[in-house]
């Protein structure tokens, strides 16, 4: 067995409703009323809808008080991190909630860490070379997807529209709060694209040709793509099933603290530039890929891709040699994508022809995360996928 190391946010609650407690959560972190003043980070959905407000009237009766950030954007750019902590400095915060989907959990650890560092920005991206500490920083998902809330990975958009990642343990949160009763009320083509993008983060996780792939990361892949793929149904065409969001938002968990120590690959690297430049949600742009990519690797890691099609299809044939249970995994999870609603196609959400060498140009940049695919990808085959994609 290979030298790993895995780390993980290291108290994590699951809590029904518990977004109405938050403020004790702080207490719990030893946040005094001497250093009362709380940066809460969202964004303008999250309090248009309302999800926020129990959680802000309990940290208020608690007696801390709150510098609002509430204007976070999908894939979050650097400028808007370096406002947010600036905001944070100069109302003398002393410590940071993330409170929504990916976008706002990344840029809370980022606010957290900026805010009490004078390492520049720039000189964070990439994979630990964040210097100093943050603040104390908690983490409550409104999305079954990310698994921001137990990854040390913040992901930003730099002025180039590229995606960048800081990645050091460092930004792990102090506490998660997993709180289902947020999630009732996404809808279905949200908690679709979510959902499919926490079984991306499962599979990768466990097919990762990372240095540190480990069995701890398997272990909760598996778990997860259990959860996930018995319950995505449920949660995409009835809502308010409380033990299906649960089972979600559990499963989102699960598979990010499986990729957050054995990285993702050619997915995300081929997902982030459709994102970037098109701003098709992270979930959706994953989902569109998935199927070639793993087309692609399959001659290399039929074996895994068979071992986990269980685990998302209980039903599918194992009586047949991997090659032949890779094949009806992926052409299962294309009709998956159908079922859900999810665009089956890159000309779907308004890419064209005349931008596949766009995107396979800006896909090559992500080193960090084509490093760890089981198969070598060229230009010229994220051309390919890109195009089996279209």
């Amino acid at each position: 067995m290979n030298d790993f190391a895995f780390n993980t946010t290291p108290s994590i609650r699951q809590i029904m409703g518990g977004a109405a407690k938050l403020g004790e959560l702080i207490t719990d972190l030893q946040i005094t009323q001497a250093d009362k003043r709380i940066c809460f980070v969202t964004d303008p959905g999250i309090m248009a809808l309302g999800l926020a407000d129990a959680a802000l009237k309990h940290i208020k009766s608690c007696g801390f008080e709150i510098t609002m950030f509430d204007s976070v954007a999908a894939d979050p750019s650097s400028e808007s991190v370096l406002k947010a902590a600036q905001i944070a400095k100069e109302n003398d915060c002393h410590c940071v909630i993330g409170f929504g989907g990916g976008s706002s959990m990344d840029v809370a650890k980022m606010v957290a860490l900026l805010a009490c560092s004078d390492q520049p920005l720039d000189d964070m991206y990439g994979v630990n070379l964040v210097k100093g500490s943050r603040l104390p920083l908690i983490l409550v998902p409104t999305t079954a997807g990310t698994g921001s809330e137990v990854t040390g990975i913040s992901i930003l958009t730099t002025g180039t529209a590229e995606k960048k990642g800081v990645v050091s343990s460092k930004i792990l949160p102090d506490i998660a709060l997993l709180d289902a009763e947020l999630t009732f009320g996404l809808p279905p083509h949200v908690t679709a694209a979510t959902g499919v993008d926490a079984m991306v983060h499962a599979i990768e996780a466990y097919t990762s040709k990372s240095a540190n792939n480990n069995p701890i990361s398997k272990m909760l892949a598996l778990n997860a793509l259990d959860l996930l793929g018995a319950n995505i149904r449920t949660a995409v065409f009835d809502g308010n099933d409380k033990q299906a969001r649960a089972n979600m938002l559990l499963g989102s968990m699960m598979a990010g603290q499986a990729f957050a120590n054995s990285p993702v690959a050619a997915v995300h690297a081929l997902a982030y530039p459709i994102g970037s430049l098109f701003h098709v949600p992270h979930g959706l742009s994953n989902a569109l890929v998935l199927p070639n990519v793993m087309r692609f690797n399959a001659q290399i890691c039929a074996r895994e891709y068979a071992e986990l099609a269980p685990h998302i299809f209980p039903d599918i044939d194992l009586g047949k040699s991997d090659e032949l249970i890779t094949a009806e995994l992926i052409e299962r999870l294309v009709q998956l994508n159908i079922e859900l609603g999810l665009a089956p196609g890159l000309r779907h959400v308004g890419i064209g022809e005349k931008d596949i060498e766009k995107l396979a140009t800006d896909a090559m940049n992500q080193t960090r995360l084509l490093v760890n695919n089981p198969k070598t990808v060229t230009f010229d085959d994220a051309v390919d996928i890109y195009k089996a994609s279209y």
